[in-house]
């Protein structure tokens, strides 16, 4: 694997770990009601203990992403969480068209593209720059 290969591994993981600590664990920590409440609307089975566990994934897989850790299976676990919350918090197939159900339309697409870049991440060595193995 090139140079370059590896600086953009790390560039990929370190903005994909990012965004999964700052955007989700730690806003999802920081605006728990607002979240449990958004949660709650969607009809999300187990409503607390399901937002429990999403923070507790996304800090530890993001973590784990950002440093190369056992990053194939954490980009893993956390492309199937992303799936579960696409169907219950992103289910614009359930609302009448208007604003809310484009907003809904795009967050689903968007977090579809992380999937995809979290299934090529868990396919692929997490590249040079690491700790552990």
């Amino acid at each position: 694997m090139n140079n370059m290969s590896n600086v953009n591994l790390l560039l990929g993981r370190i903005i994909i770990g990012i965004y999964f600590l700052v955007f989700g664990a730690i806003f999802k920590l920081f605006n728990y009601e607002f979240t449990l409440n958004y949660m709650f609307d969607h009809q999300v089975p187990y409503t607390e203990i399901s937002l429990i566990i999403t923070i507790v994934l996304q800090s530890i897989c993001s973590v784990s992403i950002l440093v190369g850790y056992y990053s194939k299976l954490s980009a893993f676990v956390l492309a199937l969480l992303t799936i579960l919350i696409n169907y219950y918090m992103h289910d614009f197939w359930n609302m009448s068209e208007g604003l809310e159900q484009r907003h809904e339309l795009q967050n689903f697409v968007k977090n579809t593209g992380i999937i995809a870049g979290l299934l090529i991440l868990s396919a692929v060595h997490p590249g040079k720059y690491k700790l552990g193995h």
